[in-house]
């Protein structure tokens, strides 16, 4: 069967950017996973760390199953996400457990360090998969299959330092939207959270607006996510774009592979 997973910082990251599409490839006969690298051990201004932490992993789960994927525990804390040799080698472990064909994960440009460090340690497991003398942890055999990585748009849609990040192609994602808005209701606890820590009066809306503002860049879409792809060498054949299975859901920005 073939394989998505989608790779995210934190419990919600993937319902506010990646779960539209990560529910299409399923519709597409995938077997799709998805992990949050952090635990949500600092999203609460109510809670001690490790309450917060039991209702933001009940609350992934939760969303795991509305969206019918397989949920892999987190193994780091908010704000500790690091690239460093721990944290690879337990997320190379999942990679080779899995064994995705398609993996989504953060921009490698964002607002927040927990999301480009995730993207640099997602694109490492993968490029390390078949590499007999990288050891994961726990231990699992080493195998060289195709692999195709995709890249979210950042949060907000912009980079660092304010500038618009443009998409290399666009998924619409209309017909699995009330889902994935199902999906993210999941994670009540954030709400107060990400009102007081990133002043968004209703994180559920945010993710609407940011997905008709996809939308509207694609020309077509009315609700999309969009992505880049990430380049080949070590991964996968230099024409692989594995999401285009998804027919007429898949557009491909013609304006920005023209720029390549």
């Amino acid at each position: 069967m073939k394989r998505a997973i989608a790779i995210a910082a934190h419990p919600d990251d993937i319902e506010l950017m990646m779960a539209g599409t990560l529910l299409l490839l399923k519709k597409q006969g995938y077997d799709i996973h998805c992990i949050n690298l952090a635990s949500g051990s600092v999203g609460t201004t109510e809670h001690d760390t490790e309450t917060i932490k039991a209702i933001r992993l009940k609350e992934a789960q939760r969303s795991a199953e509305i969206l019918g994927a397989h949920f892999h525990p987190p193994f780091c804390n908010d704000i500790e996400i690091f690239y460093e040799e721990k944290t690879l080698r337990r997320l190379a472990a999942v990679i080779r457990e899995v064994k995705p064909a398609i993996v989504l994960t953060h921009s490698p440009s964002d607002y927040m360090e927990d999301h480009t460090n995730t993207c640099r340690l997602a694109v490492s497991a993968c490029f390390a998969r078949g590499m007999v003398n990288f050891h994961s942890t726990p231990a699992r055999d080493a195998a060289t299959y195709d692999c195709t990585i995709y890249h979210a748009l950042p949060h907000t849609l912009r980079d660092p330092l304010r500038r618009r990040i443009i998409p290399g192609a666009f998924v619409n994602t209309a017909a699995v939207q009330d889902t994935k808005l199902e999906a993210l209701k999941a994670h009540q606890s954030q709400q107060s959270w990400l009102d007081t820590s990133q002043k968004l009066n209703s994180y559920l809306q945010a993710m609407v607006e940011t997905s008709l503002e996809v939308g509207r860049m694609s020309g077509k879409f009315v609700h999309a996510e969009g992505w880049r792809r990430h380049l080949h060498y070590g991964f996968c054949g230099p024409d692989d774009d594995p999401l285009q299975e998804l027919g007429s859901d898949y557009l491909v920005n013609e304006a920005y592979e023209k720029d390549l």
